[in-house]
């Protein structure tokens, strides 16, 4: 796979200065050295057909480029040989190379733009005192090492949580070529958000907005966290988790409605779940329980939780929750969804 050097600033224009092309000094200390090989060179380095290279290239997100453009590095040679290597193990094939490539490129694009608004931000922290080239290079060398170890880090440590629930049972099922299209089990998805988001927004600027959607985001991540959920994704006034259990993902739900009741300065929250067979395919979910959920979610009334009528009946006879069936919706794929409303019972610790 390509290590992205110059993503974003392919333009088809060769090796024509361009805007927001990355500093040589930039691109040196980041990749380990500068462009320097077209498409071609890099393709025959790596032994890697030229059409596979921009394949992948293109999975990870990174702007078109000239054939003839001098784009590539020693570091995007030595990442498609790592590609070959898993390849030629048996971990991996060429299509779920790609695959992998694409949600790499998504996740890890995320997480580089936010480390460089963090830098720029520390950067010019002081009004008084323009940002020095020089210095912020300086820096970032310095500060680089510790955020690679920072990363590798929490990447191990959720490596070994999922090698612990693997080794406990929970391993996906199939084998082969039928697990690299992703893992299908049952599953709860909860979607919470906050309502009236968009009109609370016209009167924030951006410093007010930020430390809410901070503000959601910790407590989300905080309770299903602590809930053993999973957050998938957040998406502006929206959070995505799944649970192993329906009765995990209700417990999340009811306890990150009562938590935003006490935080005067957050919205009121909703919350759909369901429960059926989700697709799990390189760390996002999807299947019809997904699409129940956002639904739900969509119908739900302020501070209340909504859930599908199987989740429903894997939470029937505990008396930790009251259960009440409403009368059918309609909504967008589905003529006539039966919400449950749920909340807790006599029984709740």
């Amino acid at each position: 796979m390509s290590a992205g050097a110059g993503a974003g600033n392919g333009d088809g224009d060769g090796d024509k200065a361009r805007a927001g092309e990355p500093h040589p000094a930039v691109e040196e200390l980041l990749l380990g050295g500068g462009r320097a090989y077209t498409r071609q060179e890099i393709a025959e380095r790596a032994g890697v057909g030229p059409e596979r290279t921009r394949q992948i290239w293109r999975a990870l997100g990174f702007a078109a480029v000239d054939d003839d453009a001098r784009v590539f590095t020693d570091a995007d040679a030595e990442a498609l040989r790592a590609g070959e290597r898993l390849i030629a193990a048996g971990l991996i094939t060429e299509e779920s190379e790609t695959m992998m490539a694409r949600a790499l490129g998504h996740h890890l694009s995320r997480l580089a733009e936010w480390q460089i608004h963090a830098l720029w931000t520390w950067a010019g922290r002081d009004p008084a005192r323009p940002v020095d080239g020089a210095a912020l290079l300086e820096h970032a060398a310095v500060l680089l090492p510790e955020m690679e170890l920072l990363q590798r880090h929490v990447w191990r440590r959720h490596l070994a949580a999922y090698a612990g629930r693997a080794l406990a049972g929970a391993a996906p099922g199939g084998h082969g070529a039928a697990r690299q299209s992703g893992d299908v089990r049952e599953r709860a998805v909860g979607f919470t958000d906050m309502v009236g988001y968009t009109r609370m927004t016209r009167g924030l600027d951006s410093t007010a907005l930020g430390r809410v959607l901070d503000r959601f985001e910790t407590l989300t991540g905080d309770v299903v966290a602590e809930g053993r959920g999973r957050v998938v994704k957040t998406i502006g006034d929206e959070v995505l988790y799944v649970c192993e259990s329906a009765a995990s993902a209700a417990d999340i739900a009811l306890e990150l409605t009562a938590r935003a009741e006490a935080e005067p300065d957050l919205p009121r929250l909703r919350t759909g779940l369901a429960h059926g067979p989700v697709l799990s395919r390189f760390g996002d979910v999807y299947g019809s329980a997904v699409n129940i959920a956002a639904r739900l979610t969509a119908v739900a009334r302020p501070e209340t939780v909504l859930v599908n009528t199987e989740l429903a009946g894997e939470l029937a006879g505990d008396t930790s929750y009251t259960l009440k069936v409403l009368r059918p919706v309609s909504v967008r794929g589905y003529s006539r969804l039966r919400p449950v409303l749920l909340r807790r019972g006599r029984g709740a610790g």
